[in-house]
């Protein structure tokens, strides 16, 4: 008998709630087969058999909470023996020549497991090579089309359920108290500008074909944004530091966390030494990073260590925000939609594309005139990128 325990589940990170069993007793699993998902403080994790063999027990059922190396279910080695046949059952069972091969879905397990239980079919994978994942099929749920369900149709409850009660995931959770905990703490402002983006999308357009060609990741303005703050940090330290205690830490160095949106909430990868990388190693990583997010393979420490953030609330259509900090952090930098405006340049009202900037700061760390010009150093970058490479 082998037992099937909680895995390592990352630094800092201590329990996990059973989300999901792919497999019940007495099924037959086949060795690194994926048997349950447990869901993390951040991240989804897929639990594979060590062994293959027969499911004969699970210990913990879904929706507990357990610690790490906690027993979660027993695997017996063997196969399963099928009772045995008479002569004449056998002299009607058709002979085969030919093996049948086992076809293995590339979708997600528990999207798999969603999909049957809802009786869903047709779902648009966004994961790698058009895997569907939990995520996907969670939005087909709440968003169907009714032209691609093939089954017969259902009456709608809508007018008979006007409310429903879900268990919020760990993430969520997580999420929802992390954030409250930052309003709670620190002693949050937001300081706002406004950057005239034409430099940078004049720029981007003369280079990004060769900048593809030679990189093979395409020139987006998230570098920009990323090397003009490490610019930035480095000239004001405290808007890169966090406090521990009564001490202040002060960062040498720049993790920057990049918030990204899934379909089960909001993660933040961080891209260790950013301020010691080129434009094509950020957007590589940056690419990388995201479509692990999406995917929901991102590792735990890959959300650990960051310094400062940057969350893009323009690819949504947000003109105005102001972001929330991600403790223990001290800054976090809110990009918004780019805008077509009028502005005023050498007494001359011209249309300019505009995106208006937000810093949230931890006021105990980062006073007004460090966070201000902080910012202005930030603008100052991108209306001139060249001041980056002459380091003013």
């Amino acid at each position: 008998m082998t037992e099937v325990r909680v895995p390592t589940l990352g630094e800092s990170v201590t329990e996990a709630t059973v989300a999901t069993w792919f497999k019940k007793p007495g099924d037959a699993v086949a060795q690194d087969e994926m048997i349950c998902e447990l869901e993390t403080d951040k991240v989804t994790v897929e639990v594979a058999a060590p062994i293959a063999g027969i499911l004969s027990e699970i210990v913990v059922p879904e929706g507990t909470t357990v610690g790490v190396d906690a027993l979660l279910a027993q695997i017996s080695e063997g196969v399963i023996t099928a009772p045995k046949a008479s002569n004449s059952e056998i002299s009607a069972i058709p002979l085969k020549t030919e093996p049948v091969a086992k076809e293995t879905s590339k979708n997600a397990p528990s999207a798999e497991k969603l999909m049957a239980d809802n009786n869903i079919t047709n779902v648009t994978g966004t994961g790698r090579e058009g895997r569907i994942m939990k995520g996907d099929v969670l939005n087909a749920i709440t968003d169907p089309m009714p032209e691609l369900n093939t089954g017969p149709a259902k009456p709608t409850r809508k007018h008979d359920i006007r409310e429903e009660r879900v268990t919020m995931t760990r993430l969520r959770q997580t999420i929802a108290r992390r954030l409250k905990e930052s309003q709670n703490t620190a002693a949050m402002l937001t300081t706002y500008n406004e950057v005239n983006m034409t430099a940078v999308m004049d720029l981007r357009n003369e280079y990004k074909d060769l900048f593809l060609k030679k990189h093979g990741v395409k020139l987006g303005f998230m570098s920009f944004f990323t090397k003009a703050c490490c610019h930035a940090l480095n000239e004001i330290p405290e808007v890169n530091a966090e406090i521990d205690g009564n001490d202040i830490v002060y960062k040498n160095y720049v993790n920057m966390g990049i918030a990204a949106g899934t379909p089960t909430g909001l993660v933040v990868p961080v891209i260790d030494d950013a301020d010691q990388m080129s434009f094509a190693d950020i957007e590589k990583a940056i690419a990388e990073k995201g479509l692990r997010a999406r995917d929901g393979k991102l590792s735990i420490a890959e959300m650990q260590g960051g310094t400062f953030t940057i969350s893009n609330g323009g690819v949504y259509g947000s003109l105005m925000s102001s972001p929330i900090l991600n403790p223990p952090q001290s800054g976090i930098l809110g990009m918004h939609t780019i805008q077509k405006r009028p502005v005023v340049i050498n007494n001359e009202i011209v249309i300019r594309p505009m995106m208006y900037l937000a810093l949230s700061y931890d006021h105990r760390v980062v006073d007004g005139k460090g966070a201000v010009t902080f910012l202005v150093r930030v603008k100052e970058a991108l209306e001139d990128p060249r001041r980056l490479l002459m380091d003013l």
